[in-house]
């Protein structure tokens, strides 16, 4: 049976921001990365089952590459447009329009959603 409440993801949230702070990053990009990560980590769990999802964190050359892994090989749904009264179903469109990319990889034991942002020059 899954747990009502979703696992607790401050830890991962307060690593994105660490890494992100000491990089000179400005706060409001800091807080769109936050929220993509809040979408992808509850995606995991909600919709994968993931009691707790694996989050890597990578900053390389001013682009930062952040994936939520689960054990489940069905990937996410991308709907054609959100509509803006149905309760759920606008996370993947919130990732998109933060981010500058994202999209799935297949692993050995269910897949990783990953976000990339591009630091201003």
């Amino acid at each position: 049976m899954r747990a009502f409440n979703p696992p607790d993801w401050s830890a991962a949230r307060d690593e994105l921001r660490d890494v992100l702070n000491a990089s000179g990053w400005p706060d409001d990009v800091i807080h769109d990365a936050e929220l993509a990560l809040h979408e992808l980590f509850v995606n995991a769990w909600k919709h994968a089952g993931s009691e707790a999802p694996l989050v890597v964190v990578v900053l390389l050359n001013r682009t930062l590459r952040v994936s939520v892994s689960d054990d489940s090989p069905d990937l996410p749904e991308q709907r054609a447009s959100a509509d803006p009264y149905e309760l759920s179903g606008r996370g993947l469109h919130l990732v998109r329009s933060l981010t500058h990319r994202f999209g799935t990889d297949a692993r050995k034991r269910g897949k990783s959603v990953w976000f990339e942002l591009d630091a201003a020059a």
